[in-house]
């Protein structure tokens, strides 16, 4: 605990000398104007590292197209867009895990991603989860199944490496694929080891081999016949799917070290200060255009600066004084705040995306008793939390495996019945009496470890709540990187485990939520082990059509209500926080989170000038 005290001390110093440093320098915004060229610059083979920011262009833009986003204004190319994160960079190579990794998809990329050109009124991609009519082609142009079990991607041609050594900007190809997915997979390419990440996601055990047919040709064959989970696999965001460079790793054995970062993304990683700062700059070689104006080469800005910041108050200071552009996953109170002091600042709000809980281990005394967890959840009284530490910015009602925005995948609570219902009402003297017939009729003693991250004051009201029933619990906090590593990973606990979001109430892909109580699933934090959940996902695998599957993730999510492996305590909307000046963001989630599509919207977000030069900035 010392070191990760020094760590986080020192981080707070780094960042907060920058703010101090940028509030202590006028900036004055020079705009050059050139005409904006899309022919794409083929790099000379060398090993100059590229560090130098791109000079500042205008767009060379048409008139309005009649298109939905012709009111969003001409996107401008030049400055900085920075942004806050809540946790260090733990790691930089893909191998090691999501839940360790920072932001590597910054400058990495994945086969597919969001569509730009896509109305919100369509899908506006609040939640995680992407179903795959609304995903499109990134360093994939198309792709197709040939048969049921095998799935064949086409590369988009004239990607490029980073102009980095030993990448030198060469072509990006078909076998860069292979490589990467022999590395993650042990399926060839000289390893025969499974990334950590990888083993705990059943369905990639599926993946039988992964060739390429020629330069721009992947096919990937698997002993499963189901194309909805396949699909759910490989195209949904995150790191895992992120390409690294072969070379790189063929050179230094891995890419944990931030100097050897490459990627084909459209910023390159310039600097890196652990518990401080990352700074990436423009990639003057990317291959993409903007979607919504394709005369426009992508990224818009000239920098990507990542401040950070474990402290919410440091970070809100930050963002009043115009040094943070963008915070994501405020809490009411938060928001409220800045409207007061900075009504300027935008905001919006989205669910949170998962139900905040409590998560008992269930696999020792006294949680694998059914009846104690239930004691707990019937301890809580959900709507008053929603109503007074909310201000009723959450939902009232407790949730089971799946988001019931979701439609069609989950069990929305006014489809429960009232037997369990009556489950997770408030209810201290049934809470009590289950306790007793438990074999505690005086309570006991936990505790919980909680990120730093997390909601603390929440925490204490569950504790209170807990203690009205007998239940003392004692409240142990954990840095980010320190939880996700031991707690999350390892479950190294003994009781009670608490993330800054929740274990239910989840809306990414739904064949990965039937892994989230998996027997030995890393992500199963509850640490579960109960045959009738194991059998969803075989289940799931062997249903012959869409409706089948979503009939499966139901079922699974009516058990897991009625198991209770966790606590539900609420899901609060969460706010998006960001400033006028700020382009293109419209509460895409995934847009600027610590592991997605960071990349991806960055370099379509733009900063107004003239805005923020006259907001005083």
């Amino acid at each position: 605990m010392k070191k990760g005290f020094i760590w986080t001390a020192l981080g707070c110093l780094i960042v907060t000398s920058l703010i101090l440093a940028s509030c202590n320098n006028s900036s004055t915004t020079t705009t050059t104007t050139t005409t904006k060229t899309t022919s794409t610059v083929v790099p000379t083979s060398s090993t100059t590292t590229t560090s130098a920011v791109v000079t500042s262009k205008t767009t060379v833009t048409s008139a309005p197209t009649g298109h939905w986003w012709d009111s969003l204004g001409k996107p401008q190319y030049g400055g900085t867009i920075t942004f806050r994160m809540n946790s260090n960079i733990a790691n930089f190579d893909p191998f090691y895990g999501d839940t360790l990794i920072g932001v590597p998809n910054a400058w990495m990329e994945n086969l597919v991603a969001d569509d730009w050109t896509l109305d919100p009124a369509v899908f506006d991609y609040e939640i995680g989860y992407r179903p795959s009519d609304y995903n499109v082609g990134n360093l994939a142009s198309s792709w197709e199944f040939t048969d049921p079990s095998t799935y064949v991607i086409h590369l988009r041609q004239g990607i490029r490496w980073q102009n980095l050594a030993p990448a030198n900007g060469r072509e990006f190809i078909a076998d860069d694929v292979v490589f990467h997915y022999n590395r993650m997979l042990g399926l060839g390419s000289g390893y025969t080891k499974i990334s950590p990440y990888y083993a705990s996601v059943a369905i990639w055990a599926n993946l039988t081999s992964i060739t390429a047919t020629d330069k721009y040709t992947v096919v990937f064959k698997w002993n499963i016949t189901n194309p909805t989970l396949i699909v759910g696999g490989i195209q949904q965001p995150g790191i895992s799917n992120a390409i690294e460079c072969p070379d790189a790793v063929k050179q230094w054995g891995d890419v944990t070290d931030w100097h050897h970062a490459i990627g084909t993304g459209p910023f390159i990683l310039q600097d890196f200060v652990s518990g401080g700062s990352a700074t990436l700059v423009k990639n003057p070689f990317y291959f993409a255009h903007d979607e919504r104006y394709p005369q426009n080469q992508l990224p818009y800005a000239d920098k990507l600066s990542l401040l950070i910041i474990y402290d919410d108050a440091t970070s809100i200071a930050g963002l009043r004084t115009g040094k943070i552009d963008a915070m994501e996953s405020m809490t009411p109170t938060q928001a409220q705040t800045v409207a007061k002091t900075n009504p300027e600042i935008l905001q919006k709000a989205i669910p949170l995306g998962t139900e905040l809980s409590i998560n008992p281990r269930n696999d020792v005394k006294p949680f694998s008793d059914i009846r104690v967890r239930e004691a707990l959840q019937m301890a809580i009284d959900i709507p008053t939390i929603a109503k007074t530490y909310y201000g009723g910015q959450a939902s009232l009602v407790p949730a089971t495996l799946t988001e019931a925005s979701m439609t069609g995948w989950s069990y929305p609570y006014d489809h429960w019945p009232q037997t369990l219902k009556d489950t997770y009402t408030y209810n201290p003297a049934g809470a009590k009496k289950l306790l007793s017939d438990a074999g505690y009729p005086t309570g006991f003693n936990t505790d919980v470890i909680i990120t730093n991250a997390g909601d603390l004051d929440l925490v204490q009201i569950v504790k209170s709540y807990f203690a009205a029933i007998g239940v003392n619990m004692t409240v142990q906090t954990m840095d980010n990187v320190s939880f996700n590593a031991s707690v999350y990973a390892q479950h190294k606990f003994d009781a009670m485990a608490m993330r800054s979001q929740g274990e239910i109430g989840l809306n990414y892909d739904p064949f990965r939520q039937l892994l989230k109580y998996q027997s030995g699933y890393q992500s199963n934090l509850s640490i579960v082990a109960d045959p009738v959940f194991d059998a969803f996902y075989n289940k799931a695998m062997a249903a012959n059509s869409l409706d089948a599957v979503k009939q499966v993730v139901v079922d699974a999510n009516k058990y897991v209500a009625q198991q209770h492996f966790v606590v539900s305590i609420s899901q609060p909307s969460v706010y998006h926080l960001y400033q006028p000046w700020l382009k293109g963001w419209d509460k895409q989630s995934n847009a600027i989170s610590n592991d997605t599509l960071m990349g991806f919207y960055a370099a379509r977000f733009w900063v107004d000038q003239n805005l923020k030069k006259s907001s005083g900035h």
